[in-house]
């Protein structure tokens, strides 16, 4: 009895894999996406404040002009 529902799993899955691939955005779709109003990045002051929480917590980026490693300690 357990393993019908990991069969009935399975089975979606590889069927899923038989599906055609379609893209979900047509191309005359793609204008309304460029709209400003969809830009994440619209209000400076939250822009400002995600580039300082992703210069100090991670380590990789080089941190500009803030103090503090990648610890995010600051």
């Amino acid at each position: 009895m357990k393993r019908l529902p990991l069969l009935i799993l399975v089975a979606a899955f590889v069927f899923s894999g038989c599906s055609s691939w379609e893209p979900w955005v047509k191309p005359y779709e793609r204008e309304n996406l460029s709209d400003p109003i969809m830009n994440v990045g619209r209000d400076p002051v939250v822009s400002a404040y995600h580039h300082h929480v992703f210069e100090t917590r991670e380590s990789a980026r080089g941190a500009g002009s803030v103090s503090g490693g990648g610890c995010g300690c600051n």
